[in-house]
């Protein structure tokens, strides 16, 4: 690194913290002095959290015996460190350094003062944080929270609406066509065919006259689906996912969805899957696990055992005696009905769960699989077709 490159200095000096102002002293503008007193204001938790704190000319080492105060600067408040992170970093950065705040370092109070829940970017990562915490939230401050919440599902509803919706709303029919000019459906083939009289050689040009596209089947889908939903907190990303993606099929004509939230005790949702916003406030993450009660609860609400479909999103760590979800599962399985079983549904798919458990629910009959909201309703709209 060139030794004068003022730039690349400032950038090692923000990277290294000021516990390196002896080896870089680069020429800090005013505002790059902002930057790392807010990057130092969060990451000297780490040293902090070593038994290590800063000692007069920026050096480290361990804490010292208690003694008189020192005239060291005043750290800043929490509330001013999240409100000058847009000045001082890019929306991105501003993301991942409150997400640190709140996961790495546990800084809770960013959820619990009005101001900074205000200031606080709403996205997955905040959401996830919100509801792992929600019942250590000044009741006063849930209004702000719902807004939050209300403000990151639209964005992920409108992320999955349309691949969910296009899923349900039949296959192509080719064999059809259809007056309707849907780019996904579009026969280049027989447009091609069709239009090849319209070719103008001078021009070098192909006028598509008349262009042609595939229509879709409509389909009824007299089917029950039954999301059946591990609410450890370990589930909190499938919990959301699933929030929304029953928000999306409650939507459907002809089908009839029933939600099941389940730890140690089973609560039915049903009636509120039109709203995931209630839906995630009355989500209780944490506790105990019975997946064999949930599903018995479940096999309780089949009707007509050839027309449901039963999806046990779960990381299938069973903390009751596992005979009873393994019964359940085989009598299920035998008066027809399909099962689906999911160690995650979020868009990582990356399920940390109990592979002993999931092999014996295989061995059962359950398809067992990771998926994102989207691959998921494909594989149930292609089941119940």
């Amino acid at each position: 690194m060139n030794p004068t490159d003022t730039s690349s200095l400032v950038r090692w000096r923000l990277i290294l913290g000021r516990f390196s102002q002896q080896h870089l002293r680069p020429g800090m503008s005013p505002e790059a002095q902002r930057m790392e007193r807010s990057l130092d204001f969060l990451y000297d938790r780490e040293y902090q959290s070593r038994g290590h704190r800063e000692q007069p000319g920026g050096t480290k080492g361990p804490k010292p015996p208690k003694g008189p105060g020192t005239l060291d600067p005043s750290q800043i408040q929490v509330l001013e460190w999240v409100r000058e992170l847009p000045d001082l970093f890019p929306a991105d950065t501003v993301e991942i350094l409150e997400k640190h705040a709140l996961e790495r370092y546990g800084m809770t109070e960013l959820l619990t003062t009005p101001e900074a829940l205000d200031r606080l970017e709403p996205n997955p990562d905040l959401l996830r944080m919100l509801l792992q915490l929600k019942g250590h939230i000044p009741s006063e401050l849930l209004h702000k929270v719902r807004s939050i919440i209300r403000k990151v599902v639209d964005e992920l509803k409108e992320k999955m609406n349309r691949d969910i919706r296009t899923a349900f709303s039949g296959r192509i029919n080719r064999y059809r066509y259809s007056p309707l000019a849907i780019s996904q459906n579009f026969d280049w083939r027989r447009t091609l065919r069709d239009n090849l009289k319209n070719w103008q050689p001078d021009r070098k040009q192909l006028l598509l006259a008349h262009p042609r596209f595939f229509s879709r089947q409509r389909r009824l889908l007299p089917w029950h689906v039954v999301l059946c939903v591990d609410q450890s907190g370990s589930m909190v990303d499938s919990v959301i996912h699933t929030a929304v993606l029953a928000g999306i099929l409650a939507g459907l004509p002809s089908l009839k969805l029933s939600l099941v939230l389940f730890d140690t005790s089973v609560v039915d949702l049903s009636d509120r899957v039109d709203d995931p916003v209630e839906l995630l406030m009355t989500v209780q993450l944490g506790g105990g696990t019975d997946i064999g009660q949930a599903l018995r609860y479940c096999e309780g609400l089949v009707h007509t055992p050839s027309r449901t479909l039963i999806a046990l999103i779960s990381d299938f760590c069973e903390g009751a005696p596992p005979q009873v979800l393994f019964g359940t599962v085989k009598r299920l399985k035998e008066s027809g009905v399909k099962l689906m079983g999911l160690a995650s549904l979020d868009d990582r798919s990356q399920p940390a769960y109990d592979h002993h458990t999931a092999a014996a629910l295989v061995d059962l009959g359950m398809e067992v699989t990771a998926s994102t909201p989207q691959q998921f309703a494909q594989w149930m709209a292609k089941t119940i077709s």
